[in-house]
């Protein structure tokens, strides 16, 4: 059995004391793959460093919503030139909009169409954040397709949606990423969302270190191995097997992001 964690941040400073470690846990819950996001791209070095230092690690550039202030007028260029830099980039983000702890809405939204417009040039897919913004960010990505006649590839990730916005984001081609919140007993909409998605629009993370999932939910840190509790929960949810939710969304990731296993 194979599994891919599509969304984890490695190089935050909870992980540098036994990344080692966490490695082998990873190894042997069967992760083959992990893709680590990026929150700015001051972080490039970091995550470029572990990136080269396990050869089951790809990466992203780019800028999250909640740092969108932090965009400055060569700040997509900076983007752009680091995503052209190193073969082990596989998309831009984590971009997006977050209307629940921010109020900058028109920064926010400046800074995702600049980096759906590097995303397109380079054609890579884009990771989505997207808290309370789900009419913004479907209509921001509606627009873009009307206006340049271009299918912009990605996933919606950590995804809290219900079924209705899910169904938006499938229907403009999208994948939906889902964390540990899935496997919370509160978390009846986001399961709800898990049950509808399309099989070959599925796919699993962490967000570690964030949102460990039941039943590792009373640690502090989440890590690259407790994705197999989110494939479990999936599963269970959708009537199917671990196994086969372990190789569909090994599928799914590996023809979003271009990963050859």
């Amino acid at each position: 059995m194979q599994l891919i964690d599509t969304h984890v941040h490695l190089n935050f400073d909870t992980f540098q004391p036994d990344l080692a470690e966490v490695r082998s846990r990873w190894q042997e819950a069967g992760v083959v793959h992990l893709v680590h996001s990026c929150v700015e791209p001051e972080e490039f070095p970091s995550i470029q460093a572990i990136a080269h230092q396990f050869p089951e690690l790809s990466f992203a550039v780019g800028l999250h919503p909640l740092d969108a202030d932090k965009w400055q007028s060569d700040t997509g260029e900076q983007i752009l030139s680091l995503a052209r830099s190193d073969s082990k980039i596989v998309a831009i983000g984590e971009t997006g909009l977050d209307f629940y702890k921010a109020d900058n809405d028109e920064q926010q939204r400046m800074v995702f169409e600049a980096q759906l417009a590097i995303a397109s040039q380079l054609n890579l897919p884009v990771i989505i954040h997207c808290r309370d913004a789900a009419v913004a960010v479907r209509e921001i990505l509606q627009k873009w397709q009307e206006r340049t006649g271009d299918k912009i590839r990605g996933v919606m990730h950590c995804w809290g949606g219900t079924p209705e916005e899910t169904q938006w984001f499938l229907d403009l081609g999208f994948y939906i990423s889902f964390s540990g919140t899935v496997t919370f007993k509160s978390a009846k909409t986001i399961q709800a969302s898990a049950a509808m998605v399309k099989s070959d629009r599925l796919l699993i993370e962490t967000d570690c270190p964030f949102l460990a999932p039941v039943p590792k939910r009373g640690e502090k840190r989440n890590e690259p191995a407790y994705v197999r509790h989110v494939a479990e929960q999936i599963a269970a949810l959708r009537g199917e097997t671990l196994e086969a939710i372990s190789a569909q969304t090994t599928q799914n990731a590996c023809e979003l992001f271009g990963l050859v296993l």
